[in-house]
């Protein structure tokens, strides 16, 4: 069964149906990470597929295609995304040529781009009938993970789309997207939720201090439930205990415990707290951390506006390349260091 839309999409989804018949070959979803883009492009993946559409343009969920979509099995529906899904995906051919096999998952490591071999793959999808003469419908995300290569072949097909065939791009970072893609697409944004229904939603799931890890990801609901369950609590307080009393023992003490974590989550946790001294500074409000305020207020009281934004600019640079960082620690330790140098 897929998942019904968040509360917070339903004015979204009333202004797509605005569009009418007037539907686009290529959608373009764009906004924060953690917002339930991908639960929102799927409902109307299978909406645009469903065979008796209800009101309100909601797939029927009864209909053969209905059925088959549940089971990710539709022969007319295909989802892209970074190689090397899980062997279920992966086997029902969603964005793959062939399926993985179970050596070939275990021998390479998980790709973080989409590959032009999985665009040229669509071409085969998309020159062969569509089933009882209907749509057929391709779901890409995050597109910003398009290598190069990837993103000129699809750009071919945006420029020149087949009949009855509707992309539905997603997208954390539209800034990182090709002008020429996002000239094809019809863009449609998905915003944060309201802060009173995001949290609602998160106290409904059991999440306990729910106003702050909805804080800590910057009001979005998804990306605050997830951390609020995950291992990384622990090593997110550890952190910030070391971004809060600045030196440099500790940034080499964190730079070599936290050397095996996913250097892009680091870099982020970071980002944020840059962000708040730097709004601390400017007018006294924090975005993100909130219980730190203390903390937060000394450290602008140090740091020189100039110094900070120049801090603030290294490490969006930084973030950019920490997917592959030649050696974590390093990476860190140069990271922390120049930290803890403005306020140590």
């Amino acid at each position: 069964m897929t998942h019904p839309l968040y509360s917070w999409q339903q004015d979204a989804w009333q202004q797509l149906q605005a569009l009418g018949q007037r539907l686009p070959h290529a959608f373009l979803l764009h906004g924060p990470q953690g917002i339930g883009k991908t639960v929102f492009a799927e409902h109307l993946a299978q909406s645009l597929l469903c065979e008796n559409p209800g009101e309100g343009g909601h797939a029927c969920q009864q209909c053969g295609s209905c059925g088959w979509f549940s089971q990710y099995s539709h022969p007319d529906y295909r989802r892209v995304r970074p190689e090397l899904l899980d062997e279920d995906e992966a086997q029902s051919g969603e964005a793959e040529a062939e399926p993985v096999s179970k050596s070939a998952k275990a021998s390479k490591a998980p790709s973080k781009e989409i590959v032009i071999n999985q665009i040229r793959a669509l071409s085969d999808f998309m020159n062969i009938s569509t089933h009882r003469s209907g749509r057929r419908v391709i779901v890409l995300y995050p597109a910003e993970a398009l290598n190069v290569p990837a993103a000129n072949a699809l750009l071919k097909s945006l420029e020149e789309p087949n009949p009855n065939t509707v992309f539905i791009l997603i997208s954390n970072s539209i800034d990182r997207l090709l002008p020429t893609i996002l000239s094809r697409c019809h863009k449609f944004p998905l915003g944060l939720p309201d802060p009173a229904i995001a949290l609602q939603w998160l106290q409904q799931q059991g999440v306990r201090e729910a106003d702050v890890w909805l804080a800590q990801q910057g009001g979005a609901p998804l990306a605050a439930f997830e951390m609020a369950q995950s291992d990384l609590r622990a090593d997110l307080d550890e952190f910030l205990g070391y971004l809060s009393k600045p030196s440099t023992e500790l940034s080499l003490r964190a730079a070599d415990k936290m050397q095996k974590m996913d250097m892009p989550v680091v870099v982020g946790w970071l980002q944020r707290w840059l962000y708040d001294i730097f709004s601390y500074k400017q007018s006294g409000r924090i975005r993100y951390h909130p219980r730190y305020e203390k903390e937060l207020r000394a450290l602008s009281l140090q740091a020189d506006e100039a110094v900070l934004q120049k801090l603030i600019k290294n490490c969006n640079e930084r973030q950019a390349i920490a997917s592959h960082p030649l050696s974590a620690k390093l990476f860190l330790e140069d990271m922390l260091l120049e930290y803890s140098a403005v306020f140590d």
